[in-house]
Order: structure tokens, then C-alpha cells, then sequence
């Protein structure tokens, strides 16, 4: 049984782990197997490439940030427009039935699967991993990479805290997360942050300025050198309420128009102006990727890989594998394909953090 491997969009911890568990359990589970390993994502598949991996290559991976195999970014939507009368989707399939593979494992994030779930309904056998630090994938209680996120980011603001204080500041820390706010949420309340800005709760800079001076006032006649401060944990995907009626296009337009990708230097701005409050943007950028896995995302995605290719060896493809509860399970591909899971603004963790005095921004 021949098997691929493929890594594809945003690298994050834990895919190394899981290669290696795809990887030791086809080669002790599953007569004959082979498995090969296809560079640079789904741009290595439409180039036709790819490279035996044996079992020395996955020894000594299990710890290691990024991922083996490379990856690359390949626009879901270009995937069915012909290119010189073929297209990548078409290439592709080609070019698994070229390779000999009886099985593509697909470790990635919702755009990922998309394109995964175009391979199966071509008649490639797929087994998606749902990969990605910002916890977005539809049909699974949460992704590997994500804790290790949480904890980077955790400790960033940690370590942001402490300069804030020192300076009597307002501090934005922006995260990653531009559709889904489970990062900024999860390590927003880890690190106790005063405000979280989450993309499915649109603020009001009315709402942040009103805290902020509140906060300040209570400081004041607090005993100790201490200056106030204020520490605001922002997904890069947050937006004002006065954004909400716009499309992402036209909110990127307006954003580029004020030289901004996101809206917390625009945000610092207006904190500046109103509270008077020194005000600074800190964002931790690729930091929130990089780096070894924790020892939570080493056990998950072990988990995720091996079942993965139990699964193959079953014969049971279309499917993406993934948590619920305790257990590893597995989706439909065709069904999940598309679909986002988004922080709910009605749910028990926001309704926890609003409970001990955490700010969204929106009240």
C-alpha cells in the first residue's frame, strides 16, 4: 500500500509528529507499505514530486517545529480555473493516480480541506488532519498546533504585562486569528488580559476608551507606586461595530487607505487620544508558529496521525480525523469542507470571562 504525505498552508507544531506517527504505524501495521513524502504542500503535487520516506526519516521529529515535508499556500478558488486548458485540481488527480498512491494524507487547515474534499469527489482516496493554530476546523473540538499557540501566546503576554506595568500603559497585543478569535480568547483569559477583541464580537471604541478610564480611575486610589495599566489581547480579525456592515473587501480597503492591515494601530490611535494613556502595539507575529510542540500537541497529534492511518489501512478515505471528547473520530470530508467553527458570543467560555470582569469591547 502506497501511502503520500502532504503539509499544506500555515506551518504550525505538531505536524512533524504527526508525519512520524502516519508514518511508524503504516510501517508496522500495514503489509508493504510505502510511504512517500510530497514537498511544499499541494504545490508539490501539481508538480508531481515526491521522495521516499523511510523509517530512519522519522526518528528524532517528534519534538521538531515546522514540518519535514515544506509547505505552501494554494488559493482554494484557483483550483477548478483552467490553466492552459488543465487545472490544478485536474493536475493533481493526475498526478496522484501518476505517483501509484492508494492514499493522500492531507495535514492542513479549512482551505485545506476544501481542496481535500475536491480530491475525494475526483476518486482520490484522502484522509484529512485538521491542522491549524487557530482552532477553526469545523467537526472537531479542537486542532493540534492550537495549544501549543495558546501557550507561546500565553507567555508573550505574560512577558507584555510586565512593561505595561512598569510604564503605566494601554498594551494591544495582536494575535493571530483572522475568522476565528479561539486564540486570542483561550490565552486572553490564560494570561488574565483585561479586554479580549474577537472577530465575532464587534467592538465599540466608545466601549474600550469608557473601561479604560474606569479601570484608571479605580487605580488611582489604589495604595502602592504602581501606575495604572491596561492589557488588550486583539485576534488580528477583529473589527469595529462600525465595520460590521462591510464586507471583508471594503474593510480592507478602508484599512489600506489609513496605511493598516488590522484595525489595532487605528484602535491605539484613538485610546491615545481619548484616555491619554501612553498606548503601545505589540504583536508576537510568526512566534505564535514556530517552535517546538508542547507536550499536549506531541500527544495529539501522535493520536491523530496513527488513527489516520488505521484508518487507511481499513480502508475507510473521505474522511477527516478528529476530537470529540476523549476520542479520536473521524468526519466526512464533504461535510465539514467549507463550514468554520467559530467562538460562540453566547457561549459558556465568553460567558466565564465576562463573569470575572473581562471586557469584549461591545458594552
Amino acid at each position: 500500500m502506497k501511502l503520500g504525505i502532504l503539509t499544506s498552508g500555515g506551518d504550525c507544531a505538531g505536524l512533524n509528529a504527526v508525519i512520524r506517527a502516519i508514518g511508524l504505524y503504516a510501517l508496522d501495521n500495514i503489509k508493504n507499505a510505502e510511504i512517500v513524502g510530497i514537498p511544499g504542500g499541494y504545490g508539490g503535487l501539481i508538480a508531481g514530486e515526491s521522495f521516499p520516506l523511510k523509517r530512519a526519516d522519522l526518528e528524532d521529529i517528534l519534538d521538531r517545529g515546522g514540518t519535514i515535508l515544506g509547505t505552501s499556500r494554494q488559493p482554494f478558488k484557483m483550483m477548478t480555473v483552467p490553466e492552459g486548458g488543465t487545472s490544478r485540481l485536474e493536475t493533481m488527480c493526475a498526478n496522484y493516480r501518476k505517483t501509484g498512491l492508494d492514499c493522500l494524507f492531507v495535514l492542513g487547515g479549512a482551505g485545506t480541506h476544501r481542496t481535500a474534499a475536491l480530491l475525494s469527489s475526483e476518486g482520490c482516496n484522502v484522509i484529512g488532519l485538521p491542522k491549524t493554530i487557530d482552532n477553526d476546523i469545523y467537526g472537531t473540538d479542537v486542532t493540534f498546533g492550537f495549544q501549543t499557540a495558546v501557550e507561546v501566546v500565553t507567555e508573550s503576554i505574560d512577558r507584555y504585562r510586565t512593561t505595561a506595568a512598569g510604564h503605566g500603559r494601554t498594551m494591544i497585543v495582536e494575535v493571530m486569528g483572522n475568522k476565528a478569535g479561539w486564540l486570542a480568547l483561550h490565552a486572553g483569559i490564560a494570561a488574565g488580559a483585561d479586554m479580549i477583541l474577537l472577530p465575532e464580537i464587534p467592538f465599540s471604541v466608545d466601549a474600550v476608551c469608557t473601561y479604560i478610564e474606569r479601570k484608571n480611575a479605580r487605580a488611582a486610589g489604589a495604595s502602592g507606586w504602581e501606575k495604572p495599566y491596561t492589557l488588550i489581547v486583539a485576534a488580528e480579525g477583529a473589527v469595529l461595530d462600525a465595520e460590521r456592515r462591510f464586507k471583508k473587501k471594503e474593510r480592507a480597503f478602508i484599512r489600506t487607505e489609513r496605511g493598516e492591515t488590522t484595525v489595532t494601530p487605528h484602535l491605539a490611535e484613538i485610546i491615545r487620544a481619548r484616555t491619554g494613556m501612553e498606548t503601545r502595539v505589540a504583536v508576537p507575529g510568526y512566534l505564535q508558529r514556530g517552535g517546538t510542540p508542547c507536550a499536549y500537541d506531541r500527544l495529539l497529534s501522535s493520536r491523530l496521525g496513527g488513527y489516520a492511518a488505521r484508518l487507511a489501512a481499513e480502508g475507510k478515505f473521505g474522511v477527516s480525523v478528529a476530537v470529540s471528547g476523549n476520542r479520536i473520530t473521524f468526519n466526512a470530508l464533504a461535510e465539514i469542507a467549507g463550514r468554520y467553527k467559530l467562538v460562540d458570543p453566547r457561549g459558556e467560555l465568553v460567558a466565564f470571562a465576562r463573569g470575572i470582569g473581562i471586557s469584549f469591547g461591545d458594552r
